[in-house]
């Protein structure tokens, strides 16, 4: 953080609270309390009426005049906004989520922050391999530099990409980088687990218009197929999380039925599969046969 940003952040923090001491600024930013002062001295020289409050509890405060109404962001909405920062920082956690989480946490002050949310995501291998590619993306967005690697498909087919990055996506358990391809001339969406060798390019670009283009994407809908299962009562708060109460009826003591959405190819398939016996298609036929046949598959490689 360069000293704009930390002038910045100082005078926000002061906004929101009365007195802030050397030293908790300089743990916060991890700098010298004579960093600090000479901090304090720029502002005042730049007309911030700050003033300082010597003894024990003492520190530099900012005038009351000068603070915005603290009706345009309540202590209730910092803690939101701190819930909601709190749980992207498990997904992918930064020196930038951190300060910020930092900042908002001196705003609403300890006493009073209770963390009435908890979020927790599983700690895989997987998530600090991916971590520095996250990063690289990130900043080649930033910089509007192109992208290059080799991406492998389903089939295990390795292509090499040259790509225009414009966002990354987090959906359920997995990472995309949506940009477009200058292979193929058109927007893609790459899964980054499926990427290798990832670099940025010399070369810069001058953004499409990636907005239109992700409001047509959003009326994309993969093909769907409503059918009928019998599921056990152990398995019922999957399809309540995923599904909602209404999809579920009363079956018998031992099973519910559910009338649900699914895609009509192997994701229908592998999520259907991932229930094992606690689940049963009943209903339409054509798709009990296409399960029976992506489990065929499956069974073959383990027969002897």
């Amino acid at each position: 953080m360069n000293k704009i940003e930390r002038l910045i952040s100082i005078i926000m923090i002061l906004l929101q609270k009365n007195v802030v001491s050397a030293t908790e600024f300089a743990q916060l930013f991890n700098v010298s309390k004579r960093t600090i002062l000479r901090d304090m001295e720029t502002l005042s020289l730049s007309n911030i009426p700050i003033y300082s409050i010597n003894g024990v509890k003492g520190g530099y405060g900012i005038m009351d005049e000068y603070k915005l109404d603290k009706r345009l962001l309540s202590s209730k909405d910092l803690e939101n906004i701190l819930t909601a920062l709190g749980g992207l920082g498990q997904i992918l956690f930064s020196d930038e989520v951190e300060l910020t989480l930092k900042k908002i946490e001196s705003m609403i002050g300890s006493a009073t922050w209770k963390g009435s949310i908890h979020l927790s995501f599983y700690d895989w291998d997987g998530r600090s391999e991916i971590f520095q590619i996250l990063k690289t993306c990130q900043e080649a967005i930033v910089q509007e530099r192109i992208i290059t690697f080799d991406y492998i498909d389903q089939s295990g087919v390795k292509t090499n990409r040259m790509i225009e990055p414009y966002q990354l996506h987090f959906s359920e358990m997995s990472w995309y980088l949506k940009g477009f391809c200058l292979n193929r001339m058109e927007y893609r969406t790459f899964k980054l687990s499926r990427t290798d060798n990832l670099n940025i390019d010399i070369k810069t670009f001058v953004p499409r218009d990636f907005l239109t283009e992700q409001k047509a994407e959003q009326h994309y809908q993969p093909k769907l197929i409503t059918i009928k299962a019998l599921i056990s009562h152990s398995i019922k708060d999957h399809f309540i999380e995923r599904y909602g109460h209404k999809k579920i009826e009363a079956y018998n003591s031992e099973f519910l039925i559910v009338t649900i959405d699914v895609p009509q190819n192997h994701i229908g398939f592998r999520f259907l599969a991932s229930f094992g016996t606690d689940l049963e298609i009943i209903e339409p036929k054509t798709y009990i046969e296409g399960f029976r046949e992506f489990l065929n598959v499956m069974i073959k490689k383990y027969r002897d």
